[in-house]
């Protein structure tokens, strides 16, 4: 073996503190702002839906703006192939490099891109074409910096170094929640205007920090020696997905714990926000203030189940995590509506609200083009009760029978919205969240409670995706599964999640999804997965 090589087993093996301790921070800060970036959009769909998609009508507006969050993540698996070979081929520093700059430009341009108003049609086009570059950039940043850490990270310590990658998208999350706190405090009323762009164009500055620390960065020792010793694969797609040996590996990844922790993370981070604002209607600075206090809490945990994972193993740590998920969905989010908004928690069990309609002549309000008239008496009841955040159940009545809403002992015959105003004031029911009356302490506590599940499958996820591919193909064949898991899974949990609870009424309806996935994830997992933290990831 060439001394380089020998150099390089060293490097492998026994790290120095001061090196590890660069490459952890490097490495985390750059994928900080670049979760940053992605965040941003999440953090004001309720604001973008109003400049970008305002040919609509107001819940097709939301649910287009969750859709064009959605887009970043639909293409991610693509960015996972396109980085995923250039950093099996080429090397890991210069691709991650690269996916910050693209990262970095698509958001920078989201803060000039003329509003629908200026531009019309082109402008919800051109924002979600943006999106779709920044899920690109994403899907290669992941795997990169996951497979840098972990590759430089000395045996027995995998899951802590690796955790502070894992912890980078909650601190991203924070960053955003902050920027877009401080803007609206600094803009006022002028922030649903042009203070919002404000956050997307501050991005450049982070992307010049992040630049400058990546290019600090030596390769991955492990790469180099590979490299050294003539091992890199020629094709790793190919040979990640076409050989049944690894492709076996791609699945279980994926179906046993990157769909159910991907479910579990936004959940936590992103469903809860819109469920807060959206369902129980509390003020939107209100509520991220609570995610944020939230966030500042949980954030440490994604570092401790990690360094917990090296002790106890992987798969432990996570089963739990899907687990907990699956069992207390249901009971936190219930208990949140309770905490978080008692007088239309008490009114919705004093004075139930039901829609008994033919269901020929309620429709599904979805418009994808702004030309669909909802005129029939259940649509207007509907779209009434929505725009109010008032939970209600549709019952089916025989073909050809009015609509009649019942709120509690009060029944109206067909649309006549003055009655219902008057009937769910009445009845208790309040236009927003009387922020007096929020239980704010209970309400952190839950979303420290989500976050919590949410660390416990995301803070060992990164060390067990490493391990469990060899050094020729790791970052090809560990980013596609992350990133179908967290981009398509995940990635539409709020969009499908609202559009269940708009079409049902039910402000719980929508928590089968994640709920659903949890449970299938954890039996997958408990069969399939095989634990791996004694894994040596240089000789596999």
């Amino acid at each position: 073996m060439s001394e380089h090589a020998q150099s390089m087993d060293a490097a492998v093996v026994a790290p120095t503190s001061q090196e590890s301790q660069k490459v952890i921070f490097a490495s985390s800060l750059g994928t900080v702002f670049e979760w940053y970036d992605f965040f941003l959009y999440g953090a004001l769909a309720a604001v973008i839906s109003k400049q970008f998609f305002a040919g609509v009508n107001d819940t097709t507006a939301f649910i287009f703006a969750l859709m064009a969050f959605a887009a970043g993540f639909v293409v991610r698996p693509f960015g996972a192939l396109v980085f995923g070979r250039l950093g099996d081929m080429i090397g890991r520093k210069y691709t991650f490099l690269a996916t910050i700059v693209l990262m970095g430009l698509a958001t920078f341009a989201v803060g000039l891109l003329p509003t629908y108003s200026s531009i019309g049609i082109a402008a919800p086009i051109i924002l979600v074409a943006l999106r779709m570059l920044q899920g690109l950039a994403l899907g290669g940043e992941y795997g990169g910096a996951a497979t840098y850490v972990a590759e430089h990270a000395p045996q027995g310590k995998r899951g802590f170094h690796t955790s502070w990658i894992q912890s980078t998208a909650t601190l991203g999350l924070l960053l955003s929640l902050l920027v877009v706190l401080g803007c609206r405090y600094f803009t006022g009323d002028q922030f649903e205007v042009w203070g919002w762009r404000l956050p997307f164009l501050l991005s450049i500055v982070l992307l010049g920090i992040s630049t400058w620390i990546r290019l600090s960065l030596h390769e991955s020792p492990a790469f180099l020696k590979m490299k050294e010793e003539g091992k890199a694969s020629k094709a790793p797609i190919r040979e990640s997905f076409g050989k049944w040996e690894n492709l076996k590996v791609v699945l279980i990844a994926l179906f046993s714990i990157n769909a159910g922790q991907a479910v579990t993370f936004y959940a936590a981070q992103f469903y809860v926000l819109f469920f807060l604002t959206q369902f129980l209607k509390m003020d939107p600075a209100l509520a991220n203030m609570l995610l944020i206090i939230s966030v500042v809490i949980g954030a440490p945990f994604f570092i401790f189940f990690g360094w917990l994972s090296d002790k106890v193993g992987r798969k432990p740590v996570l089963m739990v995590g899907l687990l907990l998920a699956t069992a207390l969905y249901f009971p936190i989010f219930k208990s949140l509506a309770y905490y978080a908004n008692p007088a239309i928690d008490q009114a919705s069990r004093q004075a139930p609200i039901s829609v008994l309609a033919d269901p020929a002549t309620c429709t599904f309000q979805f418009d994808p083009v702004g030309k669909a008239r909802f005129d029939s008496p259940c649509d207007k009841v509907k779209t009434f009760l929505v725009k109010q955040g008032l939970p209600y159940t549709s019952v089916a009545a025989p073909a050809g029978s009015p609509v009649q809403v019942s709120v509690g002992e009060v029944q109206i015959d067909g649309f006549d919205e003055a009655a219902l105003r008057g009937a769910v004031t009445l009845a208790g029911y309040p236009q927003q969240a009387d922020i007096q009356n929020v239980n704010k302490t209970m309400v952190v506590v839950l979303i420290v409670a989500l976050i919590l599940i949410a660390a416990m499958c995301y803070g060992p996820l990164a060390a067990l995706m490493v391990e469990l591919f060899p050094t020729r193909i790791r970052y090809t064949s560990m980013s596609l599964p992350y990133h179908i898991g967290n981009g398509w899974f995940g990635g539409f949990l709020p969009t499908v999640s609202f559009a269940l609870v708009v079409y049902t009424g039910d402000i719980f309806y929508g928590l089968w999804y994640p709920v659903l996935i949890t449970g299938v994830s954890l039996f997958v997992g408990l069969i399939c997965l095989r634990e791996t933290r004694h894994v040596d990831i240089d000789k596999n």
